[in-house]
C-alpha cells in the first residue's frame, strides 16, 4: 500500500478537534515536517483550551529504522505536554518511565483516536489500551466518526 505523502495538522475550533495526518513512505526529514505541523498547530491553541485529537497514520510507513525510531516517540511525548498519556506508552517501559506529564499553558487533551492500516495492531491496541476517551481504529472514517461524536463526561459529578 503506497499512499500519497501527507504531513499536515489542522485545528477545527468549532469541534475542539486537532486532526493530524501522516501518510506515505516517509524519511526522517519528511516526518520532521509532520512533527513541526503538529507543534505549530498545538502552539496556536488558546490558553486553557481542551481539545480532542485524531491521529491519522493510515498509509504511513517509515522508510528505515532511523525514521521509525524518530517517529514512534512524537505522539506520546507531544501529548504528554497536554496532560495525555497515550495508552500504548507502557509497551516501551524504559522510555515511558522518563515521560513527564503536564498541561502546557493549561491546554488539555481530553480524547484521542488513532488510526493505522495495520488491522492486527489496531485490534490489539483497541483490546489492550482503549478506554472511554481513547480508541484505536484501522478505518479512518470510523475513527473520525468516533472522535467527532465524543462528548466529555465530567470526572466529578
Amino acid at each position: 500500500m503506497t499512499l500519497a505523502k501527507i504531513t499536515k495538522t489542522e485545528w477545527f475550533a468549532e469541534r475542539n478537534l486537532v486532526v493530524t495526518q501522516i501518510s506515505g513512505e516517509l524519511n526522517k526529514v519528511e516526518i520532521e515536517q509532520w512533527e513541526h505541523s503538529l507543534y505549530y498547530c498545538l502552539s496556536k491553541l488558546k490558553n486553557s483550551t481542551e481539545f480532542k485529537i485524531l491521529i491519522n497514520m493510515y498509509g504511513f510507513r517509515a522508510i528505515d529504522l532511523e525514521a521509525h525510531k524518530f517517529f514512534r516517540t512524537i505522539i506520546p511525548l507531544t501529548l504528554a505536554q497536554y496532560g495525555w498519556k497515550v495508552g500504548y506508552t507502557d509497551l516501551f517501559e524504559a522510555d515511558a518511565s522518563g515521560i513527564r506529564y503536564f498541561r502546557y499553558r493549561g491546554v488539555q487533551c481530553i480524547a484521542a483516536a488513532h488510526t493505522h492500516q495495520d488491522t492486527g495492531k489496531m485490534e490489539l491496541y483497541e483490546n489492550r489500551f482503549s478506554r472511554e476517551n481513547e480508541r484505536f481504529f484501522s478505518d479512518p472514517e470510523e475513527a473520525a466518526r468516533w472522535i467527532n461524536s465524543f462528548k466529555e463526561t465530567p470526572l466529578y459529578a
